[in-house]
């Protein structure tokens, strides 16, 4: 009998719950052996629900238990470079929730590192937008049906940081967050992946965070808000072509994403909230691009990640490399913003 792959979770938020440990408990031959939360209650807790034999108290634990094969690291960005790193070295795959890392240098330390164990996989939860039509995207704008690309805009407009006596995220903690703003990195990350290998040259930021201090969610006690609560953002590109991509958790009024390429003949939105594709020729009306069931993909980040592991399949969505290329963003408009727009260049 073939031995099960059995997996550590370190950190049962929501997307963990949500998705991972269904995906991975779905999957002929993984176990979910073990987790570990922020307390031991509450990883009792997550064990009860999913029937999960074994709880940890610390996350090391986990990392040095030479039963398990693999971690899916849920925690929040500030534990992902020293988890993925320490569990890289102790001989495990890793799979890391996004955002990668709270900075570009331990991003760069967290590439570094699966670079020295090339036989294990490591493996970032990717952006989870767009994988009905990311293959159809990427085709048309590499065969030129939009011409030349003049410029992709984004924007995500949510009221999360409207009450000014709510208390603090982990969005707005530098603490945990690092240099991540708000829902900036997961748009940069989707638009990434339709532009392929083309990166900005340089970029231009301005923020602003109107409720400067909260109260820390577990203390009550003031804090000072560290995380701009909206963000415009524009970044351009060796041929001209630029990316603007304005997010704001300031917006009183209905929720709204969406992403939007420019060309010469024509443009591509995309409807996040709907999970719609429209087209339209320059001047003229939109109309939905159908998905092409062979290059429409489903929400299958668990089961890539074990045929990583399995079958020595590649990691496309996503690797180390492209976060760190996402992570090189994320620091240069933090550099950007806390310089008052000045333009960074790389």
């Amino acid at each position: 009998m073939t031995k099960p792959l059995r997996i550590g979770i370190i950190g049962a938020g929501g997307n963990t719950r949500a998705r991972h440990i269904p995906g991975f408990q779905a999957i002929d031959g993984v176990e979910v052996a073990v987790v570990c939360n922020r307390s031991e209650a509450s990883s009792q807790k997550v064990a009860d629900a999913f029937g999960i034999p074994r709880i940890a108290g610390d996350w090391r634990e986990v990392i040095a238990d030479p039963e398990i094969d693999a971690v899916c690291v849920g925690t929040w960005p500030y534990l992902h470079a020293e988890c993925s790193i320490a569990a890289l070295e102790k001989g495990k795959h890793v799979l890391t929730e996004a955002r990668m890392a709270m900075d570009l240098a331990e991003a760069e330390q967290m590439l570094a590192a699966s670079r020295a164990h090339p036989e294990l996989i490591a493996q970032i939860v990717p952006a989870p937008f767009s994988f009905t039509y990311d293959a159809t995207i990427q085709r048309m704008l590499q065969a030129g049906e939009l011409g030349e690309i003049r410029e992709v805009r984004a924007a995500h407009f949510m009221p999360a940081a409207v009450d000014p006596s709510a208390p603090m995220s982990w969005r707005q903690d530098t603490a945990l967050s690092g240099k991540n703003i708000m829902t900036m990195g997961i748009h940069y990350e989707t638009i990434q992946r339709w532009l392929v290998d083309k990166d900005p040259v340089w970029v231009q930021a301005v923020g602003t965070v109107f409720t400067r201090q909260r109260p820390d969610p577990e203390t009550g006690e003031l804090r000072e808000v560290g995380i701009p609560e909206n963000i415009s953002v524009t970044a351009g590109y060796t041929d001209g072509s630029q990316t603007t991509l304005v997010v704001s958790s300031v917006a009183s009024g209905f929720p709204f994403m969406c992403i939007r390429v420019d060309g010469s003949l024509g443009s591509l939105r995309y409807d996040l909230a709907t999970d719609q594709l429209y087209r339209a020729a320059p001047g003229g009306d939109e109309h939905p691009v159908e998905p092409v069931p062979e290059e429409s993909h489903r929400w299958q980040v668990e089961a890539d990640f074990v045929a990583s592991i399995r079958e020595d399949k590649p990691v496309t969505l996503t690797s180390f490399a492209d976060g760190v290329r996402y992570m090189r963003f994320t620091e240069r408009v933090w550099e950007s913003w806390t310089h008052e727009g000045m333009r960074v260049t790389w």
